[in-house]
């Protein structure tokens, strides 16, 4: 049977794509894979368990999960705002929500250090109430929220603009209050896409490298977070234990985004029955 001109330009539409997603992702990541397995899993735990690495792993998933708590607020938030009010200079917030994702990340730190900075003037009265910014963990979430902001925005705000308000009224109507008709009726409908935002902004945390190591200080057992020691060890020659970390950011992302995948098929098929 001969193939149809129209079948024959899908395929070949398919597998050009598919190859550019092979050399483009999946043999990078297969090389570090294999460059990991070479040396065995004793090697690779050892490296996992040196007191450095380990505590740059967990500051790592740490701050990133506090980011992602305070995202999924103030990005549902902003989001819900954005869809049901409007207000002078709408327009220009709507810009500036997606700035982050315009912004080098190293200007990002620059414009941290510089607002928080302990020679700045909010650094300086912070000081006085003993409170530092700049050079602590707490410094890594402010740089993470900045850079993952949007996620979260840009995750639910397409759902809302979506949702039919006569479910809301409705309720409104049968006498629920705000927040009765928000927890019972809006939110189940935008969850789906709270969790996208909030895996996203994750994994996008997971290997921030430009902002954090402008506000981190990159001291470790304190600051050093897995990306910065992956950086050092590379600076430093060590080129297996940079690998082997970076192995368990890539699954932890690639773990994260198979999870959220299977969500939204999940709602997709609900939606579809």
């Amino acid at each position: 049977m001969i193939a149809s001109p129209a079948r024959e330009s899908s395929l070949a539409v398919r597998w050009t794509a598919l190859a550019y997603l092979g050399v483009l992702v999946t043999l990078p990541l297969l090389a570090l894979v294999l460059q990991v397995a070479r040396s065995g899993a004793a090697a690779f735990l050892k490296s996992l368990a040196d007191p450095i690495a380990l505590h740059a792993l967990e500051l790592t998933f740490a701050t990133a999960a506090v980011m992602v708590v305070i995202n999924v607020f103030t990005g549902t938030a902003t989001a819900w705002v954005l869809v049901r009010y409007e207000f002078p200079g709408k327009n220009l917030v709507n810009a500036l929500v997606d700035l982050p994702f315009a912004v080098p990340t190293v200007v990002t730190g620059v414009m941290l250090v510089a607002l928080y900075g302990p020679s700045s003037v909010v650094g300086t009265v912070l000081g006085q109430y003993g409170v530092a910014v700049i050079y602590q963990q707490s410094g890594i979430v402010l740089a993470l929220l900045f850079v993952s902001f949007p996620f979260v925005v840009r995750s639910v705000q397409p759902v809302l603009l979506a949702l039919d308000p006569a479910e809301e009224e409705a309720a409104a109507t049968l006498g629920a209050g705000p927040w009765t008709t928000f927890h019972r009726v809006t939110l189940p409908g935008i969850m789906p896409a709270i969790l996208t935002g909030a895996g996203l902004s994750f994994s996008r945390a997971l290997g921030e490298f430009g902002s954090v190591v402008m506000v981190a200080g990159n001291r470790p057992m304190s600051t050093k977070t897995a990306p910065l020691y992956i950086s050092g060890e590379i600076e430093s020659g060590h080129r297996y234990q940079a690998m082997a970390i970076s192995i368990v950011l890539l699954a932890a992302s690639l773990a994260v985004l198979v999870v959220l995948n299977r969500l939204q098929r999940q709602g997709e098929n609900e939606h579809g029955h």
